[in-house]
């Protein structure tokens, strides 16, 4: 413990201190919708499940978008009859888990951070294999595994140069950290250099996890009702949009407009606690919320799908999409997930995130960087007038997503030896 980093140990010294409080925090995010109370054991490192028999693989992700991306690798795992445990620590995500997981793998919640709660967990769990996707790093979780013997390794991994240069005033922190990782499998080149440079161990490049999800589900029932409100009207869709960002899709819209004066836009915020707001910032232009239930009509210019989970439902609906989180410095959100299906891919210029797919859709398109509301406008006109060219920019997309496969396969692989180095130690 005394050669640990002072960070390290004032960190833990402080979570020690800090844990009872912890209750009652919880109690308020439970009272906010931000924790499930039925399962607020799981939090404190109580487990609501058995431990299966055999060798257990953990595999931990922040939230939605780290579980979506695991869950080819879980059935992949399942599949080869492994025990899999999934932890997770939002509301959303374990309500994804419920429905995406196969029925053989386990969801609990991640502890809190703290000594006690960490030590329970992995008391009860003792995973042989622990893999972190992307780059969710609480140091009592993962300095405790490693301690226990869980071989650890971070997988599909990235992270930000911001990151990079908040870590570097801790240079001996993050080293610690990282050291406690057998492997590291990153996204890219770009995200391996950025984690050797931090001094992560055996770092190499697996590709993207997401690039071999299956394409997102709809329910047909509501794909039909919505397509039978919309008609032959044309559809402007973007999809995850962060602040900042309708304020662009909008008058985007109004330019479109004077010349398809039966446009629809629909918007699907990041976050669903925002449809109101965007509704508000829409001003005369008539807005309708699917959280309230309300239709499509005629006169509705600005549909808002302030809903959880039915990307797959409006990517299907609209002939391309912009994808969020690129107009402003969020990173950029999944551009495989419209390719996949088919879709046309337009996006703003910060796209750190995700960038080996969005250059990979991007180079088969021949298009899609977009800066300001103009140039969504004037792509956005050029694909609605073209059914034939948008048809074939969306088939280029869905070739340039496929390319970016394999990652599942690679860290199985990496999987499997070290569940071979955990038994012969």
């Amino acid at each position: 413990m005394s050669s640990q980093p002072l960070g390290l140990l004032a960190y833990r010294a402080a979570t020690a201190a800090f844990a009872p409080i912890v209750p009652i925090l919880l109690k308020r995010r439970a009272a906010i919708g931000k924790e499930q109370p039925a399962r607020a054991s799981e939090r404190f490192g109580i487990a609501a499940r058995e431990r299966p028999p055999g060798p257990l693989v953990w595999i931990h992700g922040a939230s939605v978008g780290e579980c979506v991306a695991a869950v080819p690798l879980v059935e992949a795992l399942v599949h080869d009859r492994k025990a899999v445990l999934v932890t997770s620590g939002t509301v959303a995500s374990a309500a994804m888990m419920e429905r995406r997981l196969p029925t053989a793998a386990i969801h609990q919640f991640v502890p809190v951070d703290t000594p006690s709660a960490t030590a329970r967990f992995l008391a009860h769990w003792r995973p042989d294999v622990g893999l972190f996707v992307d780059s969710d790093l609480w140091p009592n979780l993962v300095l405790n595994a490693r301690a226990c013997g869980t071989r650890l390794a971070l997988v599909n991994a990235r992270i930000s140069e911001r990151s990079v240069r908040g870590w570097r005033w801790a240079p001996r922190t993050v080293k610690a950290i990282l050291s406690a990782f057998a492997l590291c499998l990153a996204q890219d080149e770009d995200n391996a250099a950025r984690f050797r440079d931090l001094g992560c161990n055996d770092v190499r490049v697996s590709g993207s996890l997401k690039a071999d999800a299956p394409p997102l589900t709809a329910d047909p029932a509501a794909l039909e009702n919505l397509a039978s409100q919309i008609g032959q009207r044309p559809i402007l869709l973007a999809a995850q949009t962060h602040p900042g960002e309708d304020e662009t899709i909008l008058p985007a819209h109004d330019i479109l407009r004077q010349s398809l004066p039966g446009l629809l836009t629909i918007i699907v915020p990041r976050h669903i606690e925002r449809g109101a707001d965007i509704a508000t910032l829409s001003g005369t232009r008539p807005a309708a919320l699917r959280s309230k239930g309300e239709a499509i009509t005629p006169s509705t210019a600005i549909y808002v799908a302030d809903t959880l989970n039915e990307l797959g439902l409006f990517y299907r609906l609209a002939p391309f999409a912009f994808v969020g989180g690129t107009l402003v410095p969020m990173g950029g959100h999944n551009p495989l997930e419209p390719a996949r299906l088919k879709r046309a891919v337009l996006a703003g210029p910060h796209t750190f995130n995700s960038d080996s797919a969005f250059k990979a859709i991007f180079e088969a398109q021949g298009l899609g960087l977009v800066r300001s509301a103009g140039e969504i406008a004037d792509l956005s006109k050029r694909l609605l007038s073209n059914q034939e060219e948008t048809e074939a920019l969306g088939n280029a997309a869905a070739h340039g997503a496929a390319t970016l496969g394999g990652a599942v396969q690679r860290t199985i692989a990496a999987i499997d030896a070290l569940l071979v180095t955990h038994a012969s130690a």
